[in-house]
This record gives structure tokens, sequence and C-alpha cells, in this order.
């Protein structure tokens, strides 16, 4: 699973998800990518889940790039705990995607793979997802 080695701080608060992603929502190494709808917590096993996903069926052909990457630490209190006490320890890691974040890039493959690939990654994840292109393929 990916999370990061080493944080300023142990815990965060929730926050929100509002407006538009401001960067990268512009495909910066591949040729094909997924980009998403809508905003939302994905958590890092949902992350490797599409990875392999994708990758299998390229089967291991080309290469595929994640843009995203889960640095936000999730915390709950196990079941049954009184209130107070603190702030629970960390359950999980998440990435806050917004709508228009590029989350997977591939090049190296062909359209129909790379479309099939993306979109068995994109079930995945649980936003609305959709298949862009760069305007050097049209050339």
């Amino acid at each position: 699973m990916l999370q990061p080695k080493k944080t300023k701080y142990k815990k965060k608060q929730k926050g929100r998800i509002r407006g538009n992603s401001s960067k990268g929502i512009a495909l910066s190494r591949g040729i094909y990518g997924i980009k998403a709808l809508e905003g939302a917590w994905i958590t890092s096993r949902q992350l490797e889940a599409a990875r392999v996903a994708a990758t299998r069926y390229m089967k291991r052909e080309g290469k595929l790039w994640i843009n995203i990457f889960p640095d936000k630490p999730v915390t709950r209190k196990p079941q049954e705990v009184r209130m107070g006490k603190g702030k629970g320890p960390v359950e999980f890691w998440v990435s806050v995607v917004r709508p228009g974040r590029i989350l997977f890039e591939i090049d190296g493959v062909e359209m129909e793979i790379a479309k099939e690939a993306l979109r068995l990654a994109s079930q995945k994840l649980p936003i609305k997802m959709k298949f862009v292109f760069s305007k050097e393929y049209m050339k």
C-alpha cells in the first residue's frame, strides 16, 4: 500500500472538497489517461487495485503513471468507545481528488488496449471517470 514515509503531523483534519482541480488537469507524460469528474477521497487500497487491474490487462506492455499519492491520514476510533479521550489512531491513507484531475496516464500501447485498461482501473475507483487522450495522438 502507498503511504508517506514521514509526515510533519501524525493526524490531519477532514477538510472539504470544493471547486475544481487547478493542477494536474492536462496529460503530462502519457498519451492516454483518465480524468476525475467528481471529487472524492481515494484510498491507497483502491489506488493499488486500479493499478493492478490496468497493468494486468496491458500484460506489462507500455508504461503506466499514477498522478496522485495518498498523503492524508484518516483516523477512526474503535467501535463502542465513549465520546472524548482524543482523536483515534490512523486507520488508512487517502488522496484528495477534485474534479478535473488526471489520475492515471498510459503510453506505449494501442488506443483500444489503453482504453480497456483504464476502464478496468476506473471500475475500482469510487468516482466517475472520463477517458482522455492528448492532441499529439490526433497528428
